[in-house]
């Protein structure tokens, strides 16, 4: 297998693998070390990309994007400080608990440590404002897509499960960055994954029952980017399907989360 076709093979089994896995839109920075991957997302079925120039901004985009969709965005630039730009949203999402999967290209290891442009340490780049980071094998004449597969499986697991919030991904890659076209992939196979769920411990739910017995309140609901889970509503119906008679003030941060009531 020649170097070309080995890096599209890569490219398009990364992307493959997070449509698999319900990632459906993608906010790219242009930049030359990212280019086999960006070439990979434009070709990728089910996958809408939006390109923002400035990494700020599109990682901004992203995060709201995330927030409204409840589904994890992925971001993707080159390699340098083009990622350190992403890091106020990293964090925004962190403690907001946002979906992101976060993509930096890099340069091959032989270039890092040595003074070559447009490389610093992309390692753990945004520290403890992530979930899981993980830095990926370069393509090779025999891809361990296997591998491969099962990192991005593991990232998008994180990125979901509860708590949710951020991964990082960095990707090293050696000249040249150019892909095949032409070139079809098809996946070797699916891979199951569960992640943690939202919903009530058994005393939350005695001490709302408990609340909700009275004829007026407030209810304080912190902010949350998926909706509240159905167990949350039935405190609020009756045995005949009714929701109760009560009058309570609702606040809450994100409103659309609560327009059922």
């Amino acid at each position: 297998m020649t170097s070309r076709k080995a890096l599209t093979e890569y490219v398009s089994a990364f992307t493959h693998s997070l449509v698999e896995l319900g990632v459906a839109a993608a906010v790219i920075s242009p930049g030359s070390r990212s280019t086999p991957l960006a070439y990979a997302c434009m070709k990728q079925e089910g996958l809408t990309v939006y390109r923002q120039i400035d990494e700020r901004s599109a990682a901004y985009f992203a995060l709201g994007m995330a927030k409204a969709s409840g589904k994890p965005v992925m971001l993707l630039c080159t390699s340098g400080t083009a990622a350190a730009n992403y890091f106020p949203a990293v964090v925004e999402a962190y403690y907001a608990r946002v979906p992101l999967i976060v993509v930096t290209a890099d340069r091959p290891h032989e270039l890092r440590e040595v003074g070559a442009p447009q490389a610093i340490n992309q390692i753990n780049l945004f520290g403890s404002h992530v979930k899981w980071s993980t830095d990926l094998p370069m393509p090779e004449t025999e891809n361990q897509l296997a591998f491969l597969t099962r990192h991005l499986h593991r990232s998008v697991q994180n990125a979901n499960s509860e708590p949710r919030g951020p991964v990082h991904i960095n990707v090293p890659f050696r000249e040249p960055l150019g892909i095949d076209f032409e070139q079809t992939y098809e996946s070797s196979g699916d891979i199951a994954h569960f992640g943690g769920e939202l919903s009530l411990s058994a005393e939350s739910r005695v001490f709302l029952q408990n609340v909700l017995k009275k004829d007026r309140g407030l209810l304080i609901v912190g902010e949350m980017t998926k909706p509240m889970p159905p167990e949350f509503w039935s405190l609020f119906k009756s045995s005949t399907g009714q929701y109760l008679p009560i009058h309570y003030r609702i606040y809450e941060a994100i409103v659309h989360q609560l327009q059922d009531i």
